[in-house]
Protein backbone atom coordinates (compact mmCIF):
# COMPACT_ATOMS: atom_id res chain seq x y z
CA UNK A 1 0.00 0.00 0.00
CA UNK A 2 1.21 3.61 -1.08
CA UNK A 3 2.79 5.55 1.71
CA UNK A 4 1.94 9.06 2.22
CA UNK A 5 3.76 11.43 4.96
CA UNK A 6 4.94 14.55 5.86
CA UNK A 7 8.60 16.05 6.76
CA UNK A 8 8.16 18.07 9.13
CA UNK A 9 9.99 21.65 8.78
CA UNK A 10 11.00 23.29 12.01
CA UNK A 11 12.24 27.00 12.60
CA UNK A 12 10.94 27.45 8.92
CA UNK A 13 14.61 25.33 8.09
CA UNK A 14 13.39 23.49 4.89
CA UNK A 15 17.36 22.41 3.98
CA UNK A 16 17.57 21.16 7.42
CA UNK A 17 14.36 19.32 7.11
CA UNK A 18 15.35 17.76 3.94
CA UNK A 19 18.95 17.22 5.84
CA UNK A 20 17.18 15.53 8.07
CA UNK A 21 15.23 13.72 6.18
CA UNK A 22 18.27 12.26 4.09
CA UNK A 23 20.15 11.11 6.93
CA UNK A 24 17.32 9.00 8.20
CA UNK A 25 17.47 6.98 4.72
CA UNK A 26 21.15 6.85 4.90
CA UNK A 27 20.29 5.01 8.63
CA UNK A 28 17.97 2.23 7.16
CA UNK A 29 19.29 -1.18 6.60
CA UNK A 30 17.88 -0.82 2.60
CA UNK A 31 20.72 2.32 1.52
CA UNK A 32 24.04 2.28 1.93
CA UNK A 33 24.84 5.60 0.00
CA UNK A 34 22.95 8.58 -1.05
CA UNK A 35 23.70 10.91 -4.25
CA UNK A 36 22.69 14.33 -3.47
CA UNK A 37 23.20 18.18 -4.77
CA UNK A 38 25.80 19.53 -2.45
CA UNK A 39 27.51 22.75 -1.99
CA UNK A 40 31.41 22.01 -2.74
CA UNK A 41 33.42 23.01 0.07
CA UNK A 42 36.61 24.46 -2.58
CA UNK A 43 34.29 26.58 -4.59
CA UNK A 44 30.42 28.03 -4.54
CA UNK A 45 28.80 25.41 -6.72
CA UNK A 46 26.19 22.41 -6.27
CA UNK A 47 27.45 19.37 -7.87
CA UNK A 48 25.90 15.95 -7.47
CA UNK A 49 28.15 13.83 -4.65
CA UNK A 50 27.75 10.18 -3.23
CA UNK A 51 27.60 10.41 0.44
CA UNK A 52 27.82 7.45 3.11
CA UNK A 53 28.22 9.23 6.30
CA UNK A 54 25.04 10.76 7.40
CA UNK A 55 27.51 13.25 9.03
CA UNK A 56 28.42 14.56 5.85
CA UNK A 57 25.22 15.77 4.52
CA UNK A 58 26.12 19.14 5.94
CA UNK A 59 25.90 20.97 2.73
CA UNK A 60 22.91 19.29 0.71
CA UNK A 61 21.36 21.89 -1.48
CA UNK A 62 18.45 19.69 -3.72
CA UNK A 63 16.61 23.42 -3.84
CA UNK A 64 19.29 25.43 -5.71
CA UNK A 65 18.83 27.11 -8.67
CA UNK A 66 21.25 25.19 -10.29
CA UNK A 67 22.28 22.75 -12.94
CA UNK A 68 25.66 22.15 -14.11
CA UNK A 69 25.38 18.82 -15.20
CA UNK A 70 22.42 15.84 -15.85
CA UNK A 71 23.14 13.44 -13.22
CA UNK A 72 21.73 10.70 -15.11
CA UNK A 73 24.79 9.97 -16.65
CA UNK A 74 26.49 9.77 -13.05
CA UNK A 75 23.27 7.13 -12.55
CA UNK A 76 24.06 5.34 -15.28
CA UNK A 77 27.78 4.87 -14.73
CA UNK A 78 26.97 4.22 -10.44
CA UNK A 79 24.21 1.25 -12.11
CA UNK A 80 25.74 -0.22 -15.24
CA UNK A 81 27.60 -3.24 -13.56
CA UNK A 82 26.14 -4.50 -9.74
CA UNK A 83 27.38 -2.45 -6.85
CA UNK A 84 26.97 -5.01 -3.99
CA UNK A 85 24.33 -2.68 -2.07
CA UNK A 86 21.80 0.16 -3.01
CA UNK A 87 22.25 3.78 -3.38
CA UNK A 88 19.44 6.53 -3.11
CA UNK A 89 19.73 8.86 -5.94
CA UNK A 90 17.80 12.87 -5.14
CA UNK A 91 17.05 13.68 -9.13
CA UNK A 92 15.23 15.97 -10.43
CA UNK A 93 12.34 15.34 -13.04
CA UNK A 94 14.34 15.46 -16.36
CA UNK A 95 17.27 13.25 -14.95
CA UNK A 96 15.26 10.60 -13.68
CA UNK A 97 13.54 10.65 -17.17
CA UNK A 98 16.72 10.78 -19.03
CA UNK A 99 17.75 7.48 -16.87
CA UNK A 100 14.92 5.63 -17.95
CA UNK A 101 15.95 5.88 -21.08
CA UNK A 102 19.14 5.20 -20.76
CA UNK A 103 18.46 1.92 -19.05
CA UNK A 104 15.96 1.04 -22.25
CA UNK A 105 19.36 1.97 -24.10
CA UNK A 106 21.26 -0.30 -21.81
CA UNK A 107 23.19 1.85 -20.30
CA UNK A 108 22.02 1.52 -16.65
CA UNK A 109 20.04 -1.07 -14.07
CA UNK A 110 17.40 0.05 -11.33
CA UNK A 111 18.38 -2.81 -9.27
CA UNK A 112 20.29 -1.06 -7.16
CA UNK A 113 19.70 2.09 -7.10
CA UNK A 114 16.51 3.70 -5.33
CA UNK A 115 15.40 7.30 -7.04
CA UNK A 116 14.18 10.11 -4.88
CA UNK A 117 12.23 13.06 -6.98
CA UNK A 118 11.72 16.37 -5.86
CA UNK A 119 9.05 18.67 -7.46
CA UNK A 120 10.99 20.83 -9.66
CA UNK A 121 11.12 24.60 -9.39
CA UNK A 122 13.45 25.19 -12.37
CA UNK A 123 17.24 26.39 -12.17
CA UNK A 124 19.04 29.47 -13.91
CA UNK A 125 21.60 28.81 -16.83
CA UNK A 126 25.20 28.23 -15.77
CA UNK A 127 26.22 31.71 -15.90
CA UNK A 128 23.37 33.53 -14.09
CA UNK A 129 23.63 31.57 -10.76
CA UNK A 130 27.45 32.43 -11.05
CA UNK A 131 26.05 35.62 -11.03
CA UNK A 132 23.77 34.73 -8.76
CA UNK A 133 25.83 33.27 -5.84
CA UNK A 134 28.00 36.07 -5.43
CA UNK A 135 25.29 37.04 -3.08
CA UNK A 136 25.65 34.03 -0.83
CA UNK A 137 24.83 30.27 -1.86
CA UNK A 138 22.03 29.17 0.71
CA UNK A 139 20.71 32.85 1.36
CA UNK A 140 19.95 32.24 -2.65
CA UNK A 141 18.27 29.10 -2.47
CA UNK A 142 16.08 30.12 0.07
CA UNK A 143 15.33 33.44 -1.39
CA UNK A 144 14.36 31.27 -4.73
CA UNK A 145 12.50 28.47 -3.50
CA UNK A 146 10.12 30.57 -1.02
CA UNK A 147 9.47 33.34 -3.92
CA UNK A 148 8.65 30.07 -6.24
CA UNK A 149 6.49 28.02 -3.71
CA UNK A 150 4.74 31.03 -2.35
CA UNK A 151 3.37 31.99 -5.85
CA UNK A 152 5.42 34.90 -6.74
CA UNK A 153 8.22 34.84 -8.99
CA UNK A 154 11.03 32.98 -9.96
CA UNK A 155 13.12 35.31 -11.28
CA UNK A 156 16.09 36.75 -8.72
CA UNK A 157 16.72 40.89 -9.32
CA UNK A 158 17.09 40.48 -13.00
CA UNK A 159 17.69 36.48 -13.57
CA UNK A 160 15.12 34.24 -14.77
CA UNK A 161 14.54 30.34 -15.32
CA UNK A 162 16.28 28.99 -17.83
CA UNK A 163 14.41 28.39 -21.31
CA UNK A 164 13.96 25.07 -20.90
CA UNK A 165 12.71 25.03 -17.55
CA UNK A 166 10.42 27.85 -18.52
CA UNK A 167 8.76 25.04 -21.20
CA UNK A 168 9.16 22.36 -19.17
CA UNK A 169 5.93 20.43 -18.50
CA UNK A 170 7.31 17.94 -16.42
CA UNK A 171 7.63 20.01 -13.08
CA UNK A 172 6.86 16.23 -10.81
CA UNK A 173 8.93 13.22 -11.20
CA UNK A 174 6.28 10.43 -12.34
CA UNK A 175 9.35 7.94 -12.04
CA UNK A 176 10.13 8.23 -8.85
CA UNK A 177 10.28 5.34 -6.17
CA UNK A 178 9.99 8.21 -3.68
CA UNK A 179 8.58 11.76 -4.54
CA UNK A 180 9.12 14.74 -1.88
CA UNK A 181 6.51 17.34 -3.06
CA UNK A 182 6.44 21.21 -2.55
CA UNK A 183 4.01 22.43 -4.71
CA UNK A 184 0.94 23.23 -2.82
CA UNK A 185 2.88 22.59 0.62
CA UNK A 186 2.90 24.91 3.68
CA UNK A 187 6.57 24.76 3.63
CA UNK A 188 7.02 26.26 6.53
CA UNK A 189 5.69 23.48 8.38
CA UNK A 190 5.92 20.63 6.24
CA UNK A 191 6.77 18.82 2.83
CA UNK A 192 5.06 15.92 1.46
CA UNK A 193 6.34 12.52 0.98
CA UNK A 194 4.97 9.75 -0.53
CA UNK A 195 6.25 6.14 -2.19
CA UNK A 196 5.49 5.47 -5.47
CA UNK A 197 6.91 1.36 -5.63
CA UNK A 198 7.45 -0.94 -3.82
CA UNK A 199 10.93 -0.06 -2.73
CA UNK A 200 9.78 3.25 -1.75
CA UNK A 201 7.70 2.06 0.17
CA UNK A 202 9.74 -0.59 2.42
CA UNK A 203 12.28 2.73 3.02
CA UNK A 204 9.80 4.84 4.48
CA UNK A 205 7.98 2.29 6.65
CA UNK A 206 11.39 1.97 8.17
CA UNK A 207 11.71 5.24 8.47
CA UNK A 208 8.27 6.29 10.61
CA UNK A 209 7.22 9.09 9.03
CA UNK A 210 3.57 10.94 10.50
CA UNK A 211 1.09 10.26 8.23
CA UNK A 212 -0.84 12.86 6.14
CA UNK A 213 -3.11 13.53 3.31
CA UNK A 214 -2.23 15.88 -0.10
CA UNK A 215 -3.42 18.70 -0.06
CA UNK A 216 -6.09 19.34 -2.05
CA UNK A 217 -4.81 22.61 -3.50
CA UNK A 218 -1.76 20.69 -4.87
CA UNK A 219 -2.78 18.88 -7.70
CA UNK A 220 -4.52 22.72 -8.65
CA UNK A 221 -1.31 24.21 -8.19
CA UNK A 222 0.58 21.77 -10.29
CA UNK A 223 -1.93 21.92 -13.55
CA UNK A 224 -1.74 25.60 -13.67
CA UNK A 225 1.80 25.90 -13.40
CA UNK A 226 2.28 22.92 -16.26
CA UNK A 227 -0.76 25.46 -18.39
CA UNK A 228 1.77 27.86 -18.24
CA UNK A 229 5.11 26.19 -19.15
CA UNK A 230 3.19 24.47 -21.96
CA UNK A 231 1.91 28.11 -23.83
CA UNK A 232 5.33 29.23 -23.02
CA UNK A 233 6.58 25.32 -24.75
CA UNK A 234 4.51 25.83 -28.18
CA UNK A 235 5.07 29.81 -28.15
CA UNK A 236 8.80 28.66 -28.25
CA UNK A 237 8.40 25.36 -30.49
CA UNK A 238 6.74 28.01 -33.29
CA UNK A 239 9.65 31.10 -32.56
CA UNK A 240 12.02 28.17 -33.36
CA UNK A 241 10.15 26.12 -36.72
CA UNK A 242 10.26 29.59 -38.02
CA UNK A 243 13.58 30.77 -37.14
CA UNK A 244 15.14 27.37 -38.66
CA UNK A 245 12.69 25.98 -41.07
CA UNK A 246 15.04 25.31 -43.95
CA UNK A 247 18.32 24.86 -44.45
CA UNK A 248 19.96 28.09 -45.24
CA UNK A 249 17.74 29.43 -42.20
CA UNK A 250 19.32 26.30 -40.08
CA UNK A 251 23.04 27.67 -41.21
CA UNK A 252 22.43 31.09 -39.84
CA UNK A 253 20.61 29.33 -36.69
CA UNK A 254 23.99 27.06 -36.52
CA UNK A 255 26.55 29.90 -37.61
CA UNK A 256 28.26 30.31 -33.74
CA UNK A 257 28.69 26.58 -33.75
CA UNK A 258 32.68 26.38 -33.82
CA UNK A 259 32.02 22.63 -33.44
CA UNK A 260 33.46 22.39 -29.68
CA UNK A 261 30.86 19.10 -28.58
CA UNK A 262 30.21 20.59 -25.55
CA UNK A 263 26.35 19.87 -26.13
CA UNK A 264 27.08 16.09 -26.55
CA UNK A 265 29.14 15.87 -23.98
CA UNK A 266 26.51 17.58 -21.66
CA UNK A 267 23.45 15.28 -23.21
CA UNK A 268 22.50 13.02 -20.94
CA UNK A 269 21.16 10.81 -23.36
CA UNK A 270 23.94 10.36 -25.89
CA UNK A 271 25.99 7.72 -24.87
CA UNK A 272 28.32 6.40 -27.71
CA UNK A 273 31.22 5.16 -27.05
CA UNK A 274 33.05 6.84 -29.57
CA UNK A 275 31.23 9.68 -31.98
CA UNK A 276 31.80 9.41 -35.17
CA UNK A 277 32.46 13.16 -35.18
CA UNK A 278 35.75 12.58 -33.57
CA UNK A 279 37.04 10.18 -36.05
CA UNK A 280 39.11 10.44 -38.82
CA UNK A 281 35.89 10.13 -41.18
CA UNK A 282 35.92 14.49 -40.67
CA UNK A 283 39.22 14.35 -40.18
CA UNK A 284 39.85 16.05 -44.49
CA UNK A 285 42.55 16.33 -46.12
CA UNK A 286 44.05 19.79 -45.96
CA UNK A 287 43.62 19.70 -50.00
CA UNK A 288 39.85 19.17 -49.57
CA UNK A 289 39.38 21.96 -47.82
CA UNK A 290 41.31 24.18 -50.69
CA UNK A 291 39.03 22.21 -53.48
CA UNK A 292 36.16 23.43 -51.83
CA UNK A 293 37.29 26.78 -51.30
CA UNK A 294 38.13 26.97 -54.96
CA UNK A 295 34.93 25.45 -56.29
CA UNK A 296 32.75 28.06 -53.90
CA UNK A 297 34.66 30.92 -53.84
CA UNK A 298 34.29 30.36 -49.72
CA UNK A 299 33.84 28.32 -47.02
CA UNK A 300 32.68 28.76 -43.84
CA UNK A 301 35.12 26.95 -40.79
CA UNK A 302 34.73 24.82 -39.54
CA UNK A 303 33.14 22.97 -42.29
CA UNK A 304 31.17 20.08 -40.75
CA UNK A 305 28.80 22.02 -37.97
CA UNK A 306 25.39 21.82 -39.57
CA UNK A 307 25.86 18.40 -40.69
CA UNK A 308 27.09 17.74 -37.13
CA UNK A 309 23.93 18.93 -35.53
CA UNK A 310 21.76 17.57 -38.19
CA UNK A 311 23.37 14.33 -37.36
CA UNK A 312 22.60 14.21 -33.78
CA UNK A 313 18.85 15.33 -34.21
CA UNK A 314 18.15 12.15 -36.03
CA UNK A 315 20.60 9.99 -33.61
CA UNK A 316 18.47 11.76 -30.38
CA UNK A 317 15.18 13.09 -31.18
CA UNK A 318 13.32 10.48 -30.17
CA UNK A 319 15.32 10.03 -26.83
CA UNK A 320 16.04 13.95 -25.86
CA UNK A 321 13.99 15.34 -22.49
CA UNK A 322 14.26 18.56 -22.82
CA UNK A 323 17.10 18.90 -19.85
CA UNK A 324 18.70 21.80 -21.87
CA UNK A 325 21.95 21.01 -20.64
CA UNK A 326 22.84 21.14 -24.42
CA UNK A 327 22.18 25.32 -24.64
CA UNK A 328 23.92 25.20 -20.87
CA UNK A 329 27.08 24.14 -22.22
CA UNK A 330 27.30 25.80 -25.40
CA UNK A 331 30.22 28.49 -25.22
CA UNK A 332 28.37 30.76 -28.15
CA UNK A 333 24.98 30.57 -26.48
CA UNK A 334 23.21 29.00 -29.62
CA UNK A 335 19.56 27.96 -28.54
CA UNK A 336 20.24 24.40 -29.67
CA UNK A 337 17.40 23.09 -26.73
CA UNK A 338 14.94 24.75 -28.55
CA UNK A 339 15.76 23.65 -31.35
CA UNK A 340 16.15 19.50 -30.35
CA UNK A 341 12.81 20.09 -28.39
CA UNK A 342 11.47 21.15 -31.38
CA UNK A 343 12.07 18.05 -33.41
CA UNK A 344 12.10 15.95 -30.74
CA UNK A 345 8.06 17.25 -30.36
CA UNK A 346 7.33 15.90 -33.68
CA UNK A 347 9.48 12.96 -34.08
CA UNK A 348 8.07 11.59 -30.30
CA UNK A 349 4.78 11.99 -31.38
CA UNK A 350 4.66 10.21 -34.75
CA UNK A 351 6.23 7.26 -32.81
CA UNK A 352 3.56 7.64 -29.74
CA UNK A 353 6.39 7.89 -27.82
CA UNK A 354 7.34 9.86 -24.73
CA UNK A 355 11.10 10.01 -23.61
CA UNK A 356 11.22 9.04 -20.23
CA UNK A 357 7.29 8.04 -19.53
CA UNK A 358 8.09 4.51 -18.91
CA UNK A 359 10.38 1.74 -18.66
CA UNK A 360 8.22 -0.41 -20.03
CA UNK A 361 7.69 1.16 -23.62
CA UNK A 362 10.42 0.10 -26.10
CA UNK A 363 12.83 3.11 -27.63
CA UNK A 364 11.25 3.94 -31.47
CA UNK A 365 13.46 1.99 -33.96
CA UNK A 366 14.54 -0.61 -31.88
CA UNK A 367 11.38 -2.64 -32.52
CA UNK A 368 9.37 -3.58 -35.63
CA UNK A 369 5.41 -2.96 -35.29
CA UNK A 370 3.39 -4.11 -38.12
CA UNK A 371 0.82 -1.19 -38.39
CA UNK A 372 3.08 1.13 -38.11
CA UNK A 373 3.90 3.94 -40.83
CA UNK A 374 1.74 1.45 -42.99
CA UNK A 375 1.41 5.39 -45.22
CA UNK A 376 4.94 4.70 -45.45
CA UNK A 377 5.91 1.25 -45.96
CA UNK A 378 2.64 -0.10 -47.68
CA UNK A 379 1.66 -2.35 -45.68
CA UNK A 380 -2.59 -2.44 -45.68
Amino acid sequence: MAITAKINVTEQDVLGALRGFFEDILKTEYISAILVPQHLPMKNLVMPTLVAEPNQLNGIDPLAPAFPMNAAGIVSRLTRKPMGAKFAAVLRPCEIRAFVELVKLKQGRTEDVVLIGMDCLGVFQNKNYFQLVGQGSSESTVAFYESVLRGKSSKIGDIDLAPACMACEYPVAENADILIGLYGMDIDRSLLVQSRTENGEQILKQMNLPATDEPRGRQDVINALIKQRTTYRDDMFARTREAAENLEKMSTYFAACVNCYNCRVACPVCYCKECVFVTDVFNHDPSQYLRWARRKGIVKMPTDTLFYHITRLAHMSTACVGCGQCSNACPNDIPVMELFRTIAQGTQRAFDYEAGRSLEEDPPLSVFRENEFAEVVGIN
